[in-house]
């Protein structure tokens, strides 16, 4: 292996919202002591998941394996309101919403425009913990599409009273090609003011369609169900570079670095930055140069929730 230079790009790794999310799951221990609930996993890593199941923090997919007194916290992807009313009903100890403020967006968006009478096109993947909750919203008036062939696809009762939404995590670029068709299929389509996709996820794809110019190869720093970190490879391949999803620097095939001189290095918004220290290490060990790409500096930080906010 011969890698001459190492170049990170910036931004990169963890996002306001998961910040707040990991921080909220922190001071809950600090605060009650394990053990401590979460449902669905507080962030599509499998790192921090660890980390926190090492201390007591169990992560469950249904609110009945949440024991009667049990302490609660809704993962950073947002829930739908059968599951908030479960929760209330299972008489619990602590319950704490720990959604993205950016997801929690679009499930205003959805309750607004059902209000309204409005069809809802939701953009995103149908399992995904995110697409799940939002939908939950007020699932009879929401249609799910993932890619440009379900948007030439999809019925709607009223074509002439259409919304589109999006998951906040999804690729800038495919999210277009799919709205676009929308427009042309439903010309009255309303979309959010503001759209959806996040600051953090339009940022790092930003840096990574840079970083992918740059080098011979593109390691995402991730886990297998980080939509974000998905998204991060498809944009560098997108963009001509071979590029690969990883754990960490242990996952890294020796075959993949033949002949490449540049490697270029991101992580997803839900990646902790020790992992990307470690992986930048591994080169730098063996005589790497090491380099930095972009130039976006995020200074978003979202409030802790009430019940978990520092006392003043």
């Amino acid at each position: 292996m011969s890698i001459e230079k190492v170049i990170v790009a910036k931004p990169r790794g963890f996002c306001a919202g998961v910040e707040m999310a990991v921080e909220t799951v922190e001071r809950a221990l600090k605060r009650h002591g394990a053990p401590i609930y979460v449902f669905h996993e507080i962030v599509h890593n499998q790192y921090v998941v660890r980390n926190f199941t090492g201390r007591g923090v169990h992560f469950v997919q249904s609110i009945d394996e949440v024991p009667k007194g049990g302490k609660l916290i809704f993962s950073a992807h947002g829930i739908s309101p059968v599951i908030w009313q479960g929760a209330k009903q299972r008489g619990l100890e602590l319950i704490i919403d720990a959604t993205c403020p950016l997801v929690d967006k679009v499930h205003r968006e959805v309750r607004k425009f059902a209000a309204q009478g409005y069809w809802i096109i939701l953009v995103g993947h149908e399992q995904h913990d995110e697409i799940v909750g939002t939908s939950g919203e007020a699932p009879e008036r929401i249609r799910i599409v993932a890619t440009a062939e379900d948007a030439r696809r999809v019925i709607i009762p009223d074509p002439q009273k259409v919304a589109v939404l999006t998951q906040t995590t999804l690729s800038v670029d495919d999210t277009r090609e799919v709205i676009d068709i929308l427009k042309q299929r439903f010309p009255k389509l309303l979309t959010p003011a503001k759209e959806d996709i996040c600051y953090a996820t339009q940022n790092r794809q930003d840096a990574v369609k840079q970083l992918a110019r740059e080098v011979d190869l593109v390691l995402v720093i991730g886990s297998r169900n980080s939509e974000n970190s998905n998204q991060l490879c498809k944009v560098a391949q997108s963009q001509g570079a071979k590029a690969h999803l990883v754990d960490d620097h242990h996952s890294i095939d020796p075959s993949w670095l033949d002949g490449v001189k540049r490697i270029g290095i991101t992580s997803g918004a839900s990646v902790p930055e020790t992992l990307v220290e470690l992986a930048v290490e591994f080169f730098a060990r063996q005589g790497a140069e090491v380099a930095q790409l972009g130039f976006v500096e995020e200074n978003i930080h979202f409030a802790l929730p009430a019940e978990i906010h520092p006392t003043p």
